[in-house]
This record gives structure tokens, C-alpha cells and sequence, in this order.
């Protein structure tokens, strides 16, 4: 399983410091909002040709993080 502390990330220089898939300007909420959308992650990908499903699994993992109520610490961008 991947860990999404290995693939997100924020930037206080990209995306206004939205947590993003590391090295890239896609904000993970647009990858959740192309999952609730019914998007497969083959669909996903395709759109986004810089993500990989592990970054797309790692959305999902970030987001549920989230929904247990905890303040994730996010590493900042190298």
C-alpha cells in the first residue's frame, strides 16, 4: 500500500498551498471531485497523464485522514 504522505504534498508557491500530488499542480480535491463524478482512475489518468493510480490512491487515503477528523501534517514540496 502506498503511504500518500510519500505522494502529496503542499507548496506554499503552487496552488496557493493546496495539498497537490507531489511534483505536480493538481490539487488533490480535483482528483476527488473526478472520483465522486463517477470517473474511473483509468479515465482519471487519462486526463492526467502526470498520475499515476498510486497517486490517485493516495487522494483517497489523504482524504479519509481527513474524515477521521485529524489535522494531517503534510511535508512541504522539495
Amino acid at each position: 500500500m502506498t503511504l500518500w504522505r510519500d505522494r502529496i504534498a503542499t507548496d506554499p508557491a503552487v496552488c496557493h498551498g493546496q495539498a497537490c500530488i507531489r511534483g505536480t499542480r493538481i490539487p488533490v480535491a480535483v482528483v476527488l471531485d473526478n472520483l465522486a463524478a463517477g470517473l474511473s482512475i483509468l479515465e482519471i489518468t487519462a486526463s492526467y497523464p502526470s498520475l499515476k493510480p498510486e497517486d490517485i490512491q493516495a487522494a483517497l487515503s489523504y482524504s479519509a485522514e481527513i474524515a477521521r477528523e485529524r489535522v494531517p501534517t503534510l511535508p512541504e514540496s522539495a
